[in-house]
């Protein structure tokens, strides 16, 4: 088991970001995804308008949030509040998880027809209106998220790289969720596919 840390953490100094290897990885990511983001939005706002499009990523964003068991979507979030406030990244997660399901309430209330714009969120609205047994991908994803953004937070936490692989000891905890999530998620898109086929074959 890890170990129980505080909500805040040690001050990471900037020129670690470059220097230590592990901390230079984990800023490259952030910046490949952030970029991978906006590339998304500057081509989703040349087809829908700077408005329409603007909603459509934030929630395709909030799918990844929800509907995988990886943490880099909220690590865009995630990542600065680390630096910035020095708060966990386990903890800031929970109010992007917090967010996203509050941004996907209020949408599918008054604006559901959001939905149906792109591929990605037909199938997002597939699952979140389909409690059973949908929703059960979301939890697997819930703890596949957890598991990696607390073994994030360590690895920005160890001052030596030889200190790295005492975590990497719990990957295979993490894999068997990736598995289940990976079994689930191919159950939940083959139904939808025969449904937007028009073949009415329940799995469940």
């Amino acid at each position: 088991m890890l170990k129980k840390r505080h909500i805040r953490s040690e001050k990471i100094r900037r020129r670690d970001l470059i220097k230590h290897q592990t901390k230079r990885k984990t800023l490259t990511k952030f910046i490949l995804l952030l970029s991978l983001l906006f590339a998304y939005w500057v081509f989703i706002c040349t087809r829908y308008g700077t408005g329409e499009g603007s909603i459509i990523t934030i929630l395709t964003w909030s799918f990844f949030v929800l509907c995988t068991p990886i943490a880099d979507a909220g690590f865009l979030l995630d990542f600065p509040v680390r630096i910035l406030t020095r708060i966990r990244m386990f903890y800031s997660e929970i109010m992007v998880w917090c967010f996203a399901i509050s941004l996907n309430i209020y949408s599918l209330i008054f604006s559901n027809e959001v939905y149906q714009k792109t591929i990605v969120l037909k199938l997002f609205h597939h699952i979140l209106t389909n409690p059973y047994p949908y929703w059960f991908l979301i939890v697997v994803s819930a703890i596949g998220t957890f598991i990696s953004v607390s073994f994030g937070d360590e690895l920005l936490d160890i001052a030596h790289e030889k200190h790295r692989k005492m975590y990497m000891k719990h990957e295979s905890k993490y894999t068997i969720v990736l598995f289940i999530f990976i079994f689930l998620f191919s159950i939940i898109l083959y139904e939808f596919l025969l449904q937007n086929l028009g073949i009415s074959i329940s799995l469940f």
